[in-house]
This record gives structure tokens, sequence and C-alpha cells, in this order.
């Protein structure tokens, strides 16, 4: 029995999410179906993160068991003959027995791209937030710096959440911008559910000066999502990379 790892990118515009849903087109069920379909054999997909519907992904990690004579390097290129065009796996390796996709995990990198327009461009609706204002790049940097630690974040935490501890660490934001881009790349040990999009809904408030910096603080504090900023759109979020010790 081997454990196979894979690493895999994704447009998440036509899908429901990552987990499985009844009724729903999901990026884990995709996966599974096309190894049963290379391998005639089942398995169970273990997710590094669950991303949310129209949610993209550059390296999403997930790892499952299967007793199989397909190399793990090269499970990628067998594998991908049947997955969809916007689903496809760019790393495959067999890995430690022990090795869990989300419990093994250390660190994960989102990138969030915002683009600033004042029309909207049809072919970015589905991979960034476009906003038709200018945002004050400085006063989103100061804001963030707020966030950097370890924090109770409720008050950025997304409905329907059933997770227990709302203790986060945020090791770095950084809020870059390039042209009409702006890019806000957060890591962190684990986030709570939509918190990358609410943290991000918070920034862009700040940016367009209807909120100032210090208010995160305040924010963080009362523990209350009713005083954050609204849920950034999805199709702006991507899943950029998922970190483990193995590999560092």
């Amino acid at each position: 029995m081997k454990n196979i790892m894979l690493t895999l990118e994704y447009d998440g515009t036509n899908y429901s999410g990552w987990q499985i849903q009844d009724n729903a087109n999901s990026i884990q069920a995709e996966v599974e179906n096309a190894i049963y379909k290379l391998t005639k054999k089942e398995v169970t997909l273990i997710g590094a993160g669950r991303t949310d519907a129209k949610v993209h992904a550059l390296g999403q990690v997930a790892n499952f068991f299967i007793d199989t004579t397909i190399p793990g390097r090269t499970f990628k290129y067998a594998l991908n003959e049947y997955l969809p065009e916007d689903i496809k796996a760019v790393y495959s390796n067999e890995v430690p027995e022990d090795f869990h996709a989300r419990f093994s995990a250390i660190k994960k990198r989102y990138r969030y791209k915002i683009y600033l327009s004042d029309v909207e461009r049809p072919l970015l609706r589905n991979y960034a937030y476009q906003i038709d204002r200018n945002l004050n790049i400085n006063n989103m940097k100061e804001a963030s710096k707020y966030l950097i630690g370890t924090h109770n974040f409720t008050s950025f935490e997304g409905r329907r959440s059933f997770t227990k501890s709302k203790i986060r660490t945020i090791r770095s934001i950084d809020i870059k911008k390039r042209d009409e881009f702006i890019d806000i790349v957060v890591e962190g040990d684990s986030f709570l559910r939509n918190m990358v999009r609410i943290i991000t809904g918070t920034l862009v408030e700040i940016g367009i000066g209807k909120r100032k910096p210090a208010e995160i603080k305040l924010i963080l504090q009362a523990e209350d999502r009713r005083l954050s900023g609204h849920t950034a759109p999805p199709q702006g979020l991507y899943l950029e990379k998922v970190f483990y010790k193995i590999f560092m």
C-alpha cells in the first residue's frame, strides 16, 4: 500500500469547492473519480485545505492510500489524462505512511488578487476582485501589522463554522501593487473559515478610507464578526502553497 501525495492546481470557477457535497460538483470528487478511472480502485482523498466555491489553487496538497504499481513520481502524468482541463496534478510522489496532507502541514500561503479599474474587465471577472476606486496601500500595510502574530480571530471568521478554537497565528502579510493589480499574500499556521477573505474585505475598507488602520486592533479585541469588514468575493482567492517539514 502506497501513500501518494499530489499537488493540485485548479480553477475553482465551476466547482462548489474542495469538499464532496451532495448534488454538487467538487474538486475532491473530480480527482477521486479520475483516480478510479485510472486504477479501478476507490480512494478517499485527504486535502490540506477546504477551499470554497470559486476559490482557486496553485498548490493544493492531497494524499491517499492505494495499492498500485504506478510510481509515485510519475502518477501525475497518468492521472492528468483523466482529469478535466481546469484541474491538474502538477506534482506527485510517494510519501511516508504517517504523512497527512492536512495535519502534517506547518504553514499555508494564500494570495488574494485585486484589480483596480473603473471598467469591469470580463476576462478577469473569475480571477480577481475588481474595485472601481484607488486604495491607499500604505494604510492597508499599516493595518495589516496588527494582524501579525497569535490572536483570537473570531472577528474574522465566517458563518457556519464549527471550529472550537479561534486562536490562529499569522506569520506575515505582504501587500504589493503593480500597475492596476494589488496582491495580498498571507502566510499562517492555519486559517478559520473565510478568514483571508474577511481580512481582505476589512483591508479594502481601510484602503478606501472607510476605516482607520488602528481599528484593526479594536476589531480583534472585540471578538465580534459584526465589527469587521465585508467578506471579499471568492474568485480573487488562491491557495498558493502548503508547507511541510519533510520538504524543508
